[in-house]
Parts: C-alpha cells; structure tokens; sequence
C-alpha cells in the first residue's frame, strides 16, 4: 500500500521555501487496480508523473520537499474532502457542486485523462471516507504543520505546489505572435500569494529560458486556496509545467530531455529556494 506523505528535510534549513508534489504517487493500490476498467497506463495518466524527481535537490538547497506515494487516481489531496461526487459515491450531496467535482475530479475521481471513466459503478460513501482518513488527513496534516514550523522559523513560507498539465492542455491559450507557455504559475489571481514573491519566481523561471503565464488556464486550486493568506506571510503557487518538456506523455515514462531537464529544473528549484533565504537575511538586517 502506498505511503500517505513523505517529507525530506535539509541537514540545515537555510530557507523559507517549501517543495510540494502532491500529484506525483505512482503506487497503486490494488483494490483500486481490481476495480478499475481502464488499463494501468491510463490510470497513470492523470499522475504528474516524475515531478517528485524533478524537484529531488530541494533538500541540498535547505528547502524540504513533500510528496506522496498515492496516485492522484485514488486520492486528490488538491481538492477539499468535502469534494465528494455524487455520480461516484453513494450518499453524497448533490447540491453546490462545484465545476471539478462535476466534471468528475473531486477528492476521489470519477474520471481520468480525457473523461474516461475509472470504475463501471459507484463507491460507497464509507470506502470514500476510508481513503479520506487513511491519506488525505496525514498529507494535510504533515503539509499544514510544515508550513506552520517554516512560518514560525522564518517569519514567513512560500509553498511552492508543483505540477505538471498535458501539453493539449495549454491549446488556444497561446496569444498571436506570443510562444506557447510551458510553466503556468497560479495564486488565484493574488488571493493565495504576494505580488512580489509571484513576480520573483517568476524571474527564475526566466532566467531559466521557460515560458511563463500567470493563472490561466490554471490559477489554483484548493491547496492555494487553504494555504495561501499572504497578509500573514504565507504564500502559495500552483505551478503547473508542461509534460511535454519531459514526458512521454504516451507511455506515462520519462522522456529523452528527462535527465537535461532536471538538471534545468535543479537551477529553478536552487533559485526558488534563494528567494527564502534573500528574503529571510532581508528580514534579519530590518530587525
């Protein structure tokens, strides 16, 4: 069975920073695979399959890194557990839906990629509830309380919650006589992050040679939502990157660029981390 949260810390925390991949489990369990009806490489492609890899140095940067072996499939620990789907578990409200949980992408998801249905019937509201306790509750628990020991430490934290979309995804979103973007960074349009923190990850996603776009068609979801209240200094960024640029989207594998764009990823993650710590010395010479 997959492991609910793991979290990697620095030798020593030198930054303010937080590293989230909640979407990159890929150990699936086998009542789900029982129950499935689609094939395996289907159910993997709604993984952000390999960020957790991707953002591996965050430690050697002082910043720690949260992830999770459960597939998203399984669990979503970026929708809230009151995101149940009616048309999936028995019992569950039908009124208020909101747009994920009616288009199939609630905490436990009806659907994967391209709308393609997991399971023939429904879920009992207690099988639901089982895997709400078992691993959403410990991965927000563990999440909560880094953000709170880093807030503490330092002042403030910046979670940075990283993702990765299909390329399809970024379709129509490229403006006339502009490059398609390949990192989108979301902070629900201010609500979940400060401007100048957005504007300096920003910067290091720049110096990197990416092509970054702010909130659409991804301004953030309910881990910014719940997390982000930059007035008190917490800040949130939903980054979502584009599978493409190192992905056999396909085969749900890594791709021929994977090992040239981790090392590329390695320099964005250093400079995010910078930022907690240029911020942090800031701090210590106003004081």
């Amino acid at each position: 069975m997959p492991v609910a949260v793991q979290i990697f810390e620095p030798v020593h925390a030198t930054s303010h920073v937080v590293f989230a991949s909640p979407h990159s489990g890929r150990v699936y369990p086998p009542d789900l695979l029982a129950r499935a009806q689609v094939a395996g490489h289907v159910l993997r492609s709604s993984e952000d399959a390999y960020v957790d890899l991707l953002l591996a140095d965050a430690p050697h940067f002082g910043a720690p890194l949260i992830t999770s072996e459960v597939p998203r499939a399984y669990v979503d620990f970026n929708r809230a557990d009151s995101e149940l789907d009616p048309a999936l578990i028995e019992g569950a409200p039908r009124g208020g839906m909101n747009p994920r949980v009616a288009s199939g992408l609630g905490v436990i998801a009806r659907v994967v990629a391209n709308g393609r249905h997991i399971y023939s019937g429904k879920l009992s509201m207690t099988e639901a509830q089982r895997r709400i306790e078992r691993y959403w509750r410990p991965y927000h628990a563990a999440l909560a309380g880094l953000m709170q020991r880093q807030h503490a430490r330092f002042g403030q934290v910046l979670l940075a919650d990283i993702h990765s979309m299909p390329h399809e995804a970024l379709s129509g979103h490229a403006l006339r006589g502009h490059p398609r973007p390949e990192v989108i960074l979301g902070d629900r349009f201010g609500a979940a992050c400060g401007g100048d923190v957005l504007d300096r990850v920003e910067e290091v996603f720049h110096r990197a040679g990416l092509v970054v776009a702010r909130n659409t068609p991804f301004a953030g979801a309910y881990i910014a939502q719940r997390y982000g209240q930059p007035s008190r200094g917490m800040h949130v960024i939903q980054i979502e990157i584009d599978r493409r640029l190192y992905l056999d989207e396909a085969r749900v594998a890594p791709g021929p660029d994977f090992q040239c764009f981790r090392a590329l990823m390695g320099t964005v993650v250093a400079g995010i981390a910078e930022i907690g710590r240029a911020d942090d010395a800031s701090k210590m010479a106003a004081e």
